[in-house]
């Protein structure tokens, strides 16, 4: 079995800034990291592997050259092999011209060893938008199942995968034909520690790297800034909860304050009606 895991490398979000004059992410700012939801679809994949019995394991990104840092986190995870889509001609993607260049990508990986499963993280914590998976499943034309929490089944001989999704108000099973792609929360598994020899092929481990000339019948209008109708108007960060005001004084005047933030604030229980 040929299961493929795209991952990204992102900025740490919880020390990340965002630049006052352009209103937007300003990446310098964070250390860059292996998306933490991908971290879990890899993990995934190697379970899935120990399902089955056997397998290969191929992970994918794109962007710059310093992202290979989070192909060799996944090597390092239990992955076999990985590829980086880089070049200029995909800077400024947003999700649709993202999920078709990778898209392109995943296409020379099948003609190399046809892919049975595609594993995606639910979203990226940079975009928060989750796009991509189902717009390469979309692409591909292969069966998405969002927001997986639990591989239940999975049938070689009959092709098929019985996945549980997470939904608003419940859970929901899905059986779906593969080859397949599914997007994976964090509550699917838990990320092991890596074995000393997972750790040592890592460091070693040099990923595929190919350009835009590598992949094939490419609409290059459809890459990178041009391919991308996506335009973020303005980022900001939300201002900090006020906190809670202090009722001072006697019960009498404590009721008569409370009157007072009840009456200022009435509009937001007209709102709620």
């Amino acid at each position: 079995m040929h299961i493929v895991v795209c991952v990204k490398q992102v900025p740490d979000t919880k020390i990340i800034k965002i630049n006052p004059k352009t209103n937007t992410l300003d990446r310098r700012s964070a250390p860059a990291i292996l998306n933490p939801y991908d971290a879990h679809a890899v993990q995934e994949a190697v379970k899935i592997r120990k399902m089955v019995g056997e397998g290969t394991i191929s992970v994918l990104s794109m962007g710059p050259p310093q992202a290979t840092a989070v192909i060799k986190k996944s090597i390092e995870i239990g992955a076999d092999k990985g590829y980086l889509i880089s070049d200029r001609a995909f800077a400024g993607a947003d999700t649709l011209a993202t999920s078709y260049a990778l898209s392109k990508a995943l296409e020379r990986i099948a003609k190399e060893e046809p892919v049975d499963l595609v594993i995606c993280g639910l979203h990226a914590i940079d975009g928060d938008t989750g796009q991509v998976g189902p717009g390469i499943a979309r692409r591909m034309d292969i069966p998405p199942v969002t927001n997986v929490i639990e591989v239940t089944e999975l049938n070689e001989k009959e092709k098929t995968i019985l996945l549980k999704r997470k939904l608003a108000n419940g859970y929901q099973l899905i059986q779906a034909d593969y080859p397949c792609l599914m997007t994976v929360g964090k509550e699917i598994n838990e990320i092991e520690y890596s074995p000393m020899p997972n750790m040592i092929k890592a460091a070693r481990y040099e990923p595929i790297i190919w350009s835009v000339n590598d992949l094939e019948n490419v609409n290059r209008p459809q890459l990178g800034l041009k391919g991308s109708p996506t335009i973020v108007g303005k980022m900001f960060t939300p201002p900090k909860p006020e906190g809670g005001k202090r009722l001072e004084g006697n019960s009498d005047e404590q009721v008569n304050q409370l009157m007072e933030v009840l009456e200022d604030k009435k509009e937001l229980f007209l709102t709620a009606r």
